[in-house]
C-alpha cells in the first residue's frame, strides 16, 4: 500500500510541476526581496508575502498540525500541500518585486551607435 501511496503521490507531483515551480521562484525571490525592502531599495512593502511566508514557516516549525507528522506519509504530505499552498499564495504576491528586479536588471538599451 505504502508503495501504491508513494507512486500516487510522484505522479501526482509530476503533473502540477507548474505549482512545484512557483514554489521555488517564491522561495529563491524571498530571501533578495527581503534585503531590498530592509535596505529600503524596494518600496511599497509586500506585507502580505510576508505574512504568508512567516505562516508556512510556523506551520513547518509548530507541533501542532491538521494530521500529525507520526502518521509517516499522510503527516508528511499534508505538511507538504500546505506549506506548498502558502508559498504558491506568496507568489502571487512578489509579482511587483520581480516586475521590478527585472527591470533593474535589464540593462538600458543606449542610444549611442559604436564609431
Amino acid at each position: 500500500m505504502a508503495r501504491m501511496s508513494t507512486w500516487w503521490l510522484f505522479r501526482r507531483l509530476k503533473t502540477r510541476v507548474w505549482a512545484v515551480k512557483r514554489i521555488g521562484r517564491a522561495l529563491k525571490l524571498f530571501l533578495p526581496m527581503t534585503r531590498d525592502v530592509l535596505r529600503g531599495d524596494f518600496r511599497p512593502i509586500p506585507w502580505s508575502a510576508f505574512g504568508l511566508m512567516v505562516l508556512a514557516l510556523a506551520y513547518l516549525v509548530m507541533p501542532f498540525d491538521l494530521i500529525p507528522d507520526f502518521l509517516v506519509m499522510i503527516g508528511v504530505v499534508d505538511d507538504v500541500l500546505i506549506v506548498g499552498w502558502l508559498l504558491n499564495r506568496a507568489d502571487d504576491h512578489l509579482s511587483d518585486y520581480r516586475a521590478w528586479k527585472y527591470a533593474e536588471e535589464t540593462p538600458a538599451s543606449s542610444s549611442h551607435s559604436p564609431s
